[in-house]
């Protein structure tokens, strides 16, 4: 076999293995490895259905590759959980962002702009990293900016950061994207990757998280019985 053919294979085999360890790992998820279990069980408010909630940032590349594959999971759970998201708090350069995404859900606009303000940092490379750059984008995609930063600058805002720093101390969030399930369960595409071979990509990372996502979804509701 030649030096070139051998080093093909080797690398088939590499991927091959390194598939074969994630979709291990996600069929038998392990607390401590493919998730944490929270040392405080988190108050939720979801009635029988399960809860789960993502930490995003807009600015997180990982967060933007994340939402696809996310918001797919999300359908396809349907009425088998309540989603919510929380952005993290950051820096000065972080808290416009931030307020931005409480605000839209404030008026109700999330659903329509989220995926639009993700493309607009990491598409058009826009920073959004100022309350007037922030206000300007506003404007630009037909939102009302004299309403919206009424909303932005109101107490209800600051509240709902106030909210989101708490829960981020709560739930011990010290990476993004991570996702809570039942106020108990932790994971990430990082902790779902946790012992997979060198050379696994970031999207086998995202699908082993979503299964292991599903695992604890199943493993709440069953608890519940």
């Amino acid at each position: 076999m030649s030096l070139t053919r051998r080093l093909f294979c080797t690398a088939l085999l590499g991927l091959a293995a390194g598939s074969a360890t994630l979709s291990a790992s996600a069929a038998d998820p392990q607390a401590g490895a493919q998730y944490l279990v929270l040392p405080s069980v988190q108050p939720t408010d979801a009635g029988n259905k399960v809860e789960v909630i993502e930490f995003f940032a807009y600015y997180c590349p990982h967060c933007y590759a994340f939402e696809p594959a996310l918001e797919a999971w999300v359908k396809k759970q349907g009425d088998n959980i309540v989603f919510k998201r929380v952005h993290i708090q950051g820096g000065a350069s972080v808290l416009p962002q931030q307020r931005l995404f409480y605000t839209l859900d404030a008026m109700g606009l999330l659903n329509q702009y989220h995926q639009k303000v993700f493309d607009a940092m990491h598409q058009q490379h826009l920073r959004l990293s100022s309350d007037e750059q922030v206000f300007d984008w506003v404007a630009q995609n037909g939102i009302d900016r004299a309403k919206f930063v009424d909303t932005y600058r109101s107490f209800g805002i600051q509240a709902k950061l106030r909210r989101a720093g708490a829960m981020m101390d709560s739930y011990g969030v010290d990476r993004w994207p991570l996702v809570v399930v039942d106020g108990r369960f932790v994971t990430s595409p990082s902790h779902a990757g946790a012992g997979a071979p060198e050379g696994t990509t970031e999207a086998q990372q995202q699908q082993t998280a979503l299964q292991v996502m599903d695992f604890l979804v199943a493993k709440a509701k069953a608890d519940r019985k």
